[in-house]
């Protein structure tokens, strides 16, 4: 096999001696190496997986004998802000901050989120994730007023055009002190009942928090909804949201999921704090995603020039010691919060390996872009993982290793979507010059 071409037999195709890792396949750990990677056959039929077997001597140079290539599974995104995307070039970050951030997008957002922008920009979004191997993605919408009337119908119609190519969630965004406006965020609520949403909000350490928070929890248990937050997005010792979210789960008997994204000032807090909120996390469920790229470039940027002096990512660590359901996600791409990135979860996992340290030993760190982001999304077994009977839906590498998939960008790698090879061509840049004018 080279380039993109797979030589199919009939109605499928078997490859041969392929890479794959024990954390998205079942199979006899004492036959995979030190980084956790086995050598296996595997045969499509059709849009399924029916086998997956250990390489034999047969296996050797046979048709489409892989020579031990990484197979992933296709890829889940649990945290990205689709309506936001690829502003950059009309809304630039001044100074690079997080509140140059959030005035520019703010900016925008009220000079420009028609439907037909949000429409646009989020079928490009769309189109490099598909093409870079991912599955399914949930978006957060703003949904500050008017902005909810605007992004919710749009991202409804994009879900169902996209459908069977990437599956997408939305979970709603705007500052939880705005909630106090009862009668607005009783609409917001049915806006998102009604549209097969998540109840999401960005928390601070307002004197009401705990009052506001509770509301939410309400809001979420009366209305049968999944909850996902903003939380602790900066590096304020006194920003404990994350420990107040898990308590209110606590005092309500909040059992459905919970995605908490960034969590950042976890890491600048004294250990009797942390482990008073790791405590209070691991009691819930709750999933917790990192945001590598976006953060690394927010946190810590300094107006008087001198170097950043820590991550910005949070205690993911620990936290997976815990048993707590640790992701890590894209995030912003080309907009004011981050001013890069393309939606590619191969460029996300180098970085949170390189950041946060996935490696030596490797272990089960990759499920943090397959099996648990499924997992906090509520998404069915077969997503992140590769098995028998389960839909031909995976990512074929370039690199054979970890170190050789990590240090080059895998644009050569091949998707495979429902047994067959997709074109993975992206989108030009200049189809959004129409936007920037």
């Amino acid at each position: 096999m080279s380039g993109g071409s797979i030589v199919r037999t009939g109605t499928g195709f078997s490859l041969h001696r392929v890479h794959l890792h024990d954390s998205w396949v079942d199979g006899d750990a004492s036959r995979h190496d030190a980084e956790g990677f086995g050598l296996y056959d595997l045969t499509v039929e059709n849009d399924r997986i029916t086998r997956i077997v250990p390489s034999g001597a047969a296996s050797e140079g046979a048709q489409n004998d892989l020579r031990r290539r990484v197979v992933m599974p296709a890829f889940v995104d649990c945290h990205t802000h689709l309506d936001k995307g690829h502003i950059w070039p009309r809304q630039p970050n001044p100074d690079g901050s997080f509140p140059g951030a959030l005035e520019a997008v703010g900016a925008d957002r009220a000079a420009n989120w028609s439907a037909e922008d949000i429409e646009a920009r989020m079928e490009f979004a769309l189109k490099c994730a598909y093409a870079y191997g991912t599955k399914a993605i949930r978006t957060h919408l703003d949904s500050l007023p008017p902005q909810e009337t605007i992004s919710w119908p749009v991202f409804e119609a994009m879900r169902e055009r996209w459908a069977g190519r990437i599956d997408l969630q939305a979970a709603c965004l705007f500052g939880i002190d705005t909630g106090r406006d009862e009668a607005w965020f009783k609409t917001l609520v049915d806006r998102v009942r009604n549209a097969g949403g998540v109840l999401g909000a960005v928390t601070f350490m307002v004197p009401d928090l705990d009052e506001l928070l509770d509301m939410v929890f309400r809001a979420a248990i009366e209305n049968q909804l999944q909850l996902d937050f903003h939380a602790d997005e900066t590096d304020a010792l006194e920003a404990v949201s994350l420990r107040k979210i898990a308590e209110a789960a606590k005092r309500h008997g909040y059992e459905d999921r919970i995605l908490i994204g960034h969590c950042c000032s976890l890491a600048r807090q004294p250990d009797d704090e942390v482990l008073r909120t790791l405590d209070a996390v691991a009691d819930c469920n709750i999933s917790v995603v990192s945001l590598p790229m976006c953060n690394m470039y927010l946190q810590d940027r300094r107006s008087d020039g001198t170097t950043p002096r820590w991550r910005g990512v949070t205690l993911l660590h620990e936290m997976k010691a815990r048993g707590i359901n640790v992701c890590v996600a894209s995030d912003n791409t080309r907009d004011p919060f981050y001013a890069y990135g393309d939606l590619d979860m191969v460029e996300v996992y180098r970085m949170a390996t390189r950041t946060i340290q996935f490696d030596h030993p490797v272990a089960d760190w990759p499920k943090s872009v397959f099996a648990n982001p499924a997992r906090a999304m509520g998404l069915d077994e077969n997503y992140g993982r590769l098995a028998e009977g389960g839909p031909a839906d995976f990512v074929i590498c370039e690199g054979r290793s970890w170190t050789e998939v990590l240090s080059r960008p895998e644009s050569g790698r091949i998707v495979v979507r429902d047994g067959a090879v997709i074109d993975r061509a992206l989108p030009a840049y200049d189809e959004l010059d129409h936007l920037m004018e």
